[in-house]
């Protein structure tokens, strides 16, 4: 079992390593640089190239059954669900088998509406990441954890 972490932009970086550490679960921390080394054995940091979606595509390749992703991109949660691993977004929502599909019609239907109107400015973004947030996601991974752990 590893945690694999789409870390560019990643705001549980250093609590994933935590609670992954605390279960004895080798961690992954995935970017195009940029990222501090971690003084934990069981973290090792991967830089992959620049090039588009570099680090998505590593980290697809390697995960598989019993295996965490954190990642907030829709289509690489996708990717790794056919793995067999499992997928938290940083607030701890889960990806799964039963809602990755509505996910990608969502992400594909804004992509659509962006397009169809260049001249509008804006559009909102993300809502802000919170301590609600974090708290949530620091909960979902051990229980994830500890579910992958299970025969």
């Amino acid at each position: 079992m590893t945690v694999y972490v789409d870390a560019d932009a990643c705001p549980v970086r250093a609590e994933i390593a935590e609670i992954a550490s605390r279960h004895g679960v080798a961690t992954v921390i995935v970017s195009n640089g940029g990222i501090r080394p971690s003084p934990d054995p069981l973290v090792s940091i991967v830089v992959v190239d620049d090039g588009a979606d570099a680090a998505d595509k590593w980290i697809a390749a390697r995960t598989g059954p019993g295996d965490i992703c954190v990642t907030a991109d829709i289509v690489l949660a996708d990717s790794v669900l056919k793995t067999g691993a499992r997928v938290l977004k940083p607030d701890g929502e889960a990806f799964t088998t039963g809602n990755i599909g509505q996910a990608l019609a969502m992400r594909d239907l804004m992509a659509d509406l962006r397009a169809a109107n260049p001249l509008a400015q804006g559009g909102g973004g993300q809502k802000p990441f919170t301590k609600a947030d974090r708290s949530r996601f620091r909960d979902a991974l051990d229980r994830a954890l500890r579910a992958a752990a299970r025969p």
